[in-house]
């Protein structure tokens, strides 16, 4: 049985709240916002909008599916959905911000790492999680989270965004 943690309106909260430190961090707009596939490229879309609402920033955003660079992919299946990457813009030399859903053990980081740095080089990688989970495999940090929820190893946290689940809202599964 899932239990809601975040409610929709406390996740828009979390979004807006997100969106005005990295404008804080970033106010000259030369940010480049990518969302890891799935809900990442959702929310990546949403902190967009929200900039673009606030600061008047058309930031360059795009999506990356790090499928192929996962390190367990033989775990995954023999046909692993596969998203496609869309760049459409030159990463070398711009600070780039990847956008999750939920950071666990740092591997699907380390994984959208590899895959953005095979389109050049940035000037920086920035990180942003909606949700912190703890248990920690690699040495890799959120540079934004939108909240810390500790958690079991066992437990399942799922993120929920309208646009692929119906609904948002943050729930876990123990």
């Amino acid at each position: 049985m899932l239990k809601e943690l975040i409610n929709d309106t406390d996740m828009e909260r979390m979004l807006e709240r997100l969106a005005f430190q990295i404008i804080e961090k970033y106010p000259a707009g030369d940010l480049c916002v990518v969302g890891i596939h799935r809900r990442g490229v959702v929310l990546a879309e949403r902190i967009h909008s929200i900039i673009k609402r606030h600061k008047k920033i058309d930031l360059p955003l795009g999506s990356l599916d790090i499928t192929l660079y996962r390190d367990d992919l033989s775990e995954v299946g023999n046909f692993p959905d596969v998203y496609g990457s869309n760049i459409p813009f030159d990463v070398n030399n711009r600070p780039i911000l990847l956008v999750d859903d939920v950071i666990y053990t740092g591997r699907t980081i380390r994984a959208a790492i590899d895959a953005i740095i095979d389109y050049g080089r940035p000037a920086k990688i920035l990180f942003m999680a909606l949700i912190d989970r703890g248990h920690r495999e690699l040495p890799i940090q959120p540079d934004f989270v939108g909240q810390k929820i500790p958690t079991g190893k066992k437990d399942d946290i799922q993120v929920h965004v309208f646009e692929t689940d119906g609904d948002d809202g943050v729930y876990i599964r123990s």
